[in-house]
C-alpha cells in the first residue's frame, strides 16, 4: 500500500491563533491602512472567502506581504501563550502512530511553527514544515511540496480551516478536509465543496482512515 501523507494548515487548524492573530491585525490597522474589525465583523468575516475579506478589510494587496510578515513578527511574542485546538493532539498522536506521514504548510513563519510544536511536545510528529506568504491560496507550495518529497497526489489529502485552503487542495488535485473549529464558517467551507467537512479532531481519525482505505 502507498504511503499516506497528511498536510495540515497551521493556524486555526493546529493552533489556536484566530483571536490573537485578529488583535495584531487590530494594532496594526493605522500602519497598513485599513480599519480595525469587532467581534461583530469578525462573525461576518468568517463567511466570506479570502478575497472577499481582503476587499472588505480595504487592505491594499501590496501591502499584503509586508503585513503578513510584520504579523509573524509579532505573534512569535506570544508563541508561548498560544494553546492547541482542543483534541488535536490525540488525534495526531495517533495518526503518527498508525503510520500516517505528516507535514505542516502555513504562512506562519518555520520558526513560529516549531517553537510552538516544541512548547507542546508536538515537534516530533511532523516530517516537514514549509511556510510562504500566500494572499489567495497554497496551491504553489502544495505543488513544490509533491514534487519535491515525490509524493504522488492520490497518496496526500489537505487538512485546513479556511475555504482558501479547500480551493488551493482542489487546483493541486489532491483530497481536502475543511475542518470548523477555525477561521471560516462550516457554511463557508461548505459552499467550496471540500471533500469532507468535519467539526471536531475526535472525527479526524475515522475520516482520514476511511480516505486511506479507498486510495
Amino acid at each position: 500500500m502507498t504511503e499516506k501523507v497528511i498536510i495540515f494548515d497551521f493556524d486555526g487548524t493546529i493552533a489556536d491563533t484566530v483571536d490573537a492573530l485578529v488583535t495584531i491585525a487590530n494594532r496594526l490597522a493605522g500602519e497598513f491602512g485599513y480599519i480595525p474589525i469587532n467581534s461583530q465583523e469578525l462573525a461576518l468575516l468568517r463567511n466570506l472567502p479570502a478575497r472577499e475579506i481582503i476587499k472588505y478589510s480595504g487592505v491594499s494587496l501590496f501591502k499584503i506581504p509586508f503585513l503578513v510578515k510584520k504579523v509573524k513578527g509579532e505573534l512569535k511574542h506570544k508563541i508561548h501563550e498560544l494553546q492547541l485546538i482542543n483534541g488535536i493532539k490525540a488525534a495526531l498522536v495517533e495518526l503518527h502512530e498508525q503510520g500516517y506521514h505528516l507535514g505542516i504548510i502555513t504562512s506562519n513563519s518555520q520558526d513560529n511553527v516549531h517553537e510552538f510544536l516544541k512548547c507542546h511536545k508536538l515537534d516530533h510528529l511532523f516530517d516537514f514544515i514549509y511556510s510562504g506568504v500566500t494572499i489567495f491560496g497554497k496551491t504553489t507550495i502544495i505543488n513544490n511540496v509533491l514534487r519535491q518529497k515525490q509524493f504522488k497526489p492520490e497518496s496526500v489529502i489537505y487538512v485546513g480551516d479556511e475555504t482558501r485552503d479547500v480551493e488551493s487542495a482542489k487546483k493541486a488535485n489532491i483530497k481536502v478536509i475543511a475542518v470548523s473549529w477555525g477561521f471560516n464558517s462550516s457554511q463557508a467551507l461548505g459552499k467550496q465543496n471540500p471533500d469532507f467537512l468535519i467539526h471536531h479532531p475526535s472525527e479526524l481519525v475515522s475520516v482520514i482512515k476511511n480516505w486511506a482505505l479507498i486510495n
